[in-house]
């Protein structure tokens, strides 16, 4: 009763206003503190003396049963969005074989590695606690990944090229593409606290994914113009919207907008890569394929 009666009286609903007010210092982020400061100004709700849905997921009946079940998809969501991703990062390497066999980049474009890294460099910075809420650690893993993936191509890419302007140019691009970075997360530090640092380096990250995941659509038109799906393996589409499903869903678990909305872009367009190949692959007698440039 003690707890009833502190909830229906005049200090009771100060306390319990107090006490889930959400945290100014995230801007006001807090779901719990969201939920409770708005459940907590109804004295009709007050006044029945009764736990929410809320309060019994945080602490009551099944609270810590919830709470497990919760992380436990976060976690699985996000480790398989981990490990699809995975896969695309190992895309290029047969290409890269043939490059060491032959000791030559041939006519291969070193450009979508760089632009590659840049963004795992950006989803990077996203995923660390000083910049988003609480971290994305999952985020942080698979970024910090696909970029010592791009490096060592890009590496091999400046060893094996064949003159030396072009190992100057793609030394030149990484340099600025450096600079670029170094620029972006000096000014989300210097010049944004929370929860605008997050809202600016998710609105960044958020592009360049986008951004990423639209550079399929050149290829597939040529798919289309020339009913051939050579140049679109389907264990890379098929990664694209594995990886792509998994990290809409862990970003939707966390309610984080710069996460599930690219995400679901890649989806649709991952989808729609399958279906061209189902449909053309069947039209399709060529040679062996040639393996992906692009991860």
């Amino acid at each position: 009763m003690e707890g009833d009666i502190r909830r229906t009286t005049p200090e009771g609903l100060r306390f319990h206003h107090q006490r889930y007010k959400p945290d100014n210092s995230t801007g006001g982020s807090s779901v719990a503190g969201v939920a409770h400061s708005y459940l907590y100004q109804s004295p009709r709700f007050l006044a029945r003396g009764e736990l929410s849905w809320w309060e019994k997921a945080e602490g009551g009946e099944g609270g810590a049963f919830m709470s497990s079940l919760y992380d436990i998809s976060c976690f699985a969501a996000g480790l398989a969005g981990n490990i699809f991703a995975l896969a695309l990062f190992l895309s290029p390497v047969p290409t890269f074989k043939r490059v060491v066999k032959a000791k030559s980049t041939e006519r291969f474009d070193g450009l979508p590695y760089l632009l590659s890294l840049l963004n795992c460099c950006i989803c990077l910075w996203y995923g660390l606690p000083w910049v988003s809420d609480g971290g994305r650690a999952l985020v942080a893993t698979v970024n910090g990944t696909g970029a010592l993936f791009q490096l060592a191509y890009i590496s091999l890419f400046v060893f094996y090229a064949d003159s030396r302007r072009t190992r100057l140019k793609i030394v030149g691009l990484l340099a600025l593409e450096a600079f670029v970075f170094a620029i972006l997360a000096h000014a989300s530090v210097a010049f944004f606290d929370q929860p605008a640092r997050q809202l600016f380096v998710g609105s960044v990250s958020m592009a360049s994914l986008i951004s990423m995941f639209a550079s399929p659509l050149a290829v597939m038109g040529l798919v289309i113009r020339t009913e051939c799906v050579e140049f679109m393996p389907f264990y890379l589409s098929l990664s694209t919207f594995l990886m792509s499903a998994s990290f809409a869903m862990y970003g939707l678990l966390l309610r984080d907008f710069f996460i599930y909305l690219p995400n679901v872009i890649g989806v649709v367009l991952g989808a729609m890569q399958l279906v061209l190949y189902a449909y053309y692959s069947r039209k399709w007698k060529g040679s062996e394929s040639s393996a992906p440039l692009l991860a």
